[in-house]
């Protein structure tokens, strides 16, 4: 195999793990929902552009999911200090609560198909989710920069 052709082992077992998850859980919140939460737990505060732009969806989309959020007590919204018509928003300790609730189900959820793993296939997921963090990590970063130029 190739390194291009692991890279997308890694993707389509990604994305199938997380539909399994989701699936197993049975939760009927939006995944924009945990992805929004999860953004803004992970880059703080921002305006709802940018985490439009993270999260992958139009601006008015996430304007819409931000309100429902809001509602609901998940986040919570403020005008940009430096520009009186753009807005911030950031999780709420409820937001925080629910993602990490999300999270145990999620783990519990998925734990079973990991059962019969051996000890060395362990330390194999520990490496692989160690690389992709802190190459992910570093990959954002950068972005985050390229964002303010």
């Amino acid at each position: 195999m190739t390194h291009d052709q692991d890279i997308e082992t890694l993707i389509v077992a990604a994305h199938t793990l997380t539909r399994v998850a989701a699936l197993e859980t049975a939760n009927e919140t939006p995944s924009a929902q945990w992805r929004t939460l999860t953004i803004l737990r992970d880059h703080g505060a921002l305006r709802i552009g940018e985490l439009a732009r993270l999260s992958r969806v139009t601006q008015p989309g996430m304007t819409r999911l931000v309100g429902q959020m809001a509602d609901q007590g998940l986040v919570a919204k403020r005008t940009d200090a430096a520009d009186s018509r753009a807005t911030v928003v950031e999780v709420a300790p409820l937001g925080l609560e629910a993602l990490q609730t999300w999270m145990l189900q999620l783990t519990a959820a998925l734990a079973p198909h990991f059962a019969d793993l051996k000890p060395e296939e362990w330390d194999a997921l520990r490496v692989t989710a160690s690389v992709l963090t802190r190459t992910l990590d570093s990959t954002r970063s950068s972005a985050a920069v390229e964002a303010t130029r």
